[in-house]
């Protein structure tokens, strides 16, 4: 849990290197909490979001939230507005995120400074000041941010304009994965530095196919087409696969899930299952494959669609 002390600047800076008007609206603006008064210049709010993954041949612009039965995945952060801190300054508590988080308020919190001061931001100028952070990190991956705010399916069409496209699935759609994470690490650039430069005629229409039945499954509910159709892409997955020890093996052990792929750049795979039931078969496949052929250890969890995306959880004035 981290604590950051953060200041009114931030939130509106972090935007400013957008131009309104190449931004397309996509959603009217959510209700919000009401502001607790900051009688003392204090506020405390508890920020919570869940864990996002890209499926398959949406690389790069299909991603979903996902979050367990007890909500406890993901990031949970705790945020004080102090008012002794000078402009712009973020303070982290935990030592050991300080060492490796960003004290520059520009590309470190944009969500929790919003939620700090009565979340004012439409959610996509949130997402494009929480953008402008993941740039500095690992450059702009909305496929990743849209989700982990708006929670459920979101389809990024374009960068310049930005323009997003939340996909309503059925609410009857539930969507059972098996996300397994190795002890390895991916690094983003390198998984990014085995992508091929050039792609066939061929190969591009099948991932084009691929990637509209992934967006047909989603909007249709089918488990089973989701499932199929994020198994099947032909470019991206061929070429990091191999360079996850295991992931090949697992990939082939799964057989009885609806599909399998790598989550994001890796190392984490997903798998859609059928049902709880099957989380313990399909996952035991999953992790004695990842040990059997890649000598790593590995831990699976199951989750869910989670449809919310981050949320406020408590919030208290202090004073």
């Amino acid at each position: 849990m981290a604590a950051a002390a953060v200041a009114a600047a931030a939130a509106a800076s972090a935007t400013s290197s957008f131009p309104s008007a190449h931004r397309e609206r996509t959603r009217t603006r959510s209700a919000r909490p009401s502001l607790v008064s900051l009688h003392s210049g204090a506020l405390l709010r508890v920020l919570r979001d869940g864990l996002r993954t890209n499926l398959g041949p949406g690389f790069d612009f299909l991603g979903c939230a996902v979050a367990d039965a007890s909500l406890s995945l993901g990031d949970t952060v705790t945020a004080t507005l102090d008012p002794t801190l000078p402009p712009s300054t973020v303070s982290i508590a935990c030592p050991h995120l300080a060492a490796r988080l960003s004290k520059d308020s520009l590309h470190n919190c944009a969500g929790a400074v919003d939620a700090l001061f009565g979340s004012r931001l439409e959610r996509d100028d949130l997402i494009l000041a929480s953008l402008e952070s993941e740039k500095a990190v690992s450059g702009f991956h909305v496929d990743n941010i849209t989700p982990t705010i708006l929670g459920g399916f979101v389809l990024v069409r374009s960068y310049e304009p930005f323009h997003m496209v939340p996909l309503a699935s059925p609410p009857g759609l539930c969507l059972h994965l098996v996300l397994l994470t190795p002890d390895f690490e991916a690094p983003t650039s390198k998984m990014r530095a085995a992508l091929p430069k050039e792609v066939g005629v061929q190969q591009h229409v099948r991932n084009l196919s691929q990637a509209a039945a992934l967006v047909a499954g989603v909007l249709q509910g089918g488990a089973g087409l989701i499932g199929s159709a994020m198994s099947l892409d032909g470019i991206v997955e061929p070429n990091r696969a191999p360079l996850i020890p295991g992931m090949v093996a697992v990939k082939a052990a799964v057989l009885q899930a609806r599909g399998c792929t790598i989550s994001g750049a890796g190392s984490t795979a997903v798998a859609v299952i059928d049902g709880e039931e099957k989380r313990d078969e399909v996952g035991g496949m999953m992790v004695g494959a990842f040990w059997s052929t890649g000598k790593l250890k590995a831990t699976a969890i199951v989750v869910q669609l989670d449809r919310h995306g981050a949320r406020v959880m408590a919030t208290t004035a202090l004073g």
